[in-house]
């Protein structure tokens, strides 16, 4: 039998649209071991009798895709998925199930992932913010080159404390996506870039610059109207000083508070705190 224990991410952290990741410690876990014949997925806790149980289910088609990159062909398959990471809240729920599919596969296969299975993982979402995060752990930075997804780990500094702000509604990222514009002005995109760049600096040295560099004009502006509240959040929480995000494609809000800085100057009816270590260590592979 294979174990995968996959961490949550939280992707963009406000300027880094689609290329900074940060790893947080809410884990799914999914068990996988050969069969005779046939599939079986079994799915507790988070998604349960929502996500497919058959060939559709994402951690299924990610493993099928890394038992074929490996040349391995499994005759059947018993699944058993146990999810602890909100689904369709932007915490990378998807990122999570991929990876964890990839990495099953590769561990039934006998082999150790290469630079491939990021690829993998990440081709089921089209970029690597989130799949970097959960597979690597810490601050990661992501981008495509001519030939696969790639992304590279920082350590993120040890004072941050991730707050996730998650409300009973869901938002899809295909929708969000589709709100935003085909063109933005260039001062908007200057300004996000030079954010990006403090971004990456008060992630792993210099915190003290977070409410600074979590500042965005490329995205979260254009996808408000598909989630008003978390909005409203947003601006207050900066308003009050605390350094914040919409994490990933929304609905929730990634808070980053200063050590001692409270959440309680802030109205926060309608959202459940989820206050979360960083997950250092990215995702893990145990058989037997």
């Amino acid at each position: 039998m294979v174990r995968v224990r996959v961490p949550a991410s939280t992707a963009n952290l406000g300027p880094g649209f689609d290329a900074l990741g940060l790893a947080l410690a809410l884990y799914d876990e999914v068990e996988v071991r050969p069969a005779a014949s046939g599939l079986r997925v079994e799915v507790h806790g988070e998604g349960a009798g929502q996500v497919p149980t058959d060939e559709e289910n994402l951690v299924v088609r990610a493993l099928r895709a890394a038992c074929t990159r490996c040349g391995y062909r499994p005759d059947g398959l018993v699944l058993r998925c146990h999810n602890s990471i909100p689904q369709s809240r932007g915490l990378g729920s998807s990122a999570a199930a991929a990876v964890a599919g990839v990495l099953a596969g590769y561990a039934l296969a006998g082999m150790q992932p290469d630079e491939v299975a990021l690829d993998l993982a990440a081709g089921f979402d089209g970029h690597a913010d989130n799949v970097g995060a959960s597979l690597l752990g810490g601050v990661v930075i992501s981008w495509r080159d001519e030939q696969r997804f790639r992304a590279v780990r920082l350590e993120p500094h040890a004072v941050l404390a991730p707050v996730l702000l998650v409300p009973a509604e869901t938002s899809a990222t295909k929708v969000t996506r589709g709100l935003l514009p085909d063109k933005v002005p260039h001062a908007d995109a200057a300004f996000t870039a030079g954010r990006a760049a403090l971004l990456v600096h008060a992630l792993t040295a210099a915190p003290q610059l977070l409410l600074a560099a979590t500042e965005d004009r490329l995205h979260q502006s254009y996808r408000r109207a598909a989630y008003p509240a978390t909005g409203r959040l947003l601006d207050a929480l900066r308003a009050a000083g605390v350094a914040a995000a919409v994490s990933g494609a929304g609905p929730a809000v990634l808070a980053l508070p200063a050590p001692g800085q409270a959440l309680t100057v802030v109205n926060t009816a309608g959202f459940t705190q989820f206050p979360l270590d960083v997950a250092r260590a990215g995702a893990a592979v145990e058989q037997g």
